[in-house]
């Protein structure tokens, strides 16, 4: 899953799951880059660069924990509706 927030605000504000790849990405580009962001902040995964103009891209695992943050919040969300689904076989 890849996923888009702003830095100030809370929650995912886009996303799109599929593998790494740049025909992936690309969805997901196309409503970040409506928003005329002056910068994005990245992880400096390969696809960025075909992508976002130079010079706007910052690579930074310290500007990245906004998104980390999110990844883990919806993770522990997907988690804990997967244990209700399963104990709810169970009975």
């Amino acid at each position: 899953m890849w996923t888009a927030v702003d830095h100030f605000r809370k929650g995912i504000l886009a996303w799109t799951l599929g593998d790494h790849s740049a025909k992936t990405f690309e969805p997901l580009w196309a409503i970040v880059a409506a928003w005329q962001c002056y910068f994005y902040v990245t992880d400096g995964w390969t696809v960025y660069p075909s992508y976002i103009p130079d010079g706007d891209q910052i690579i930074s695992k310290t500007y990245m924990t906004r998104v980390e943050g999110e990844n883990s919040r919806l993770r522990h969300y997907l988690a804990r509706l997967h244990r209700k689904t399963l104990l709810r076989q169970a009975q």
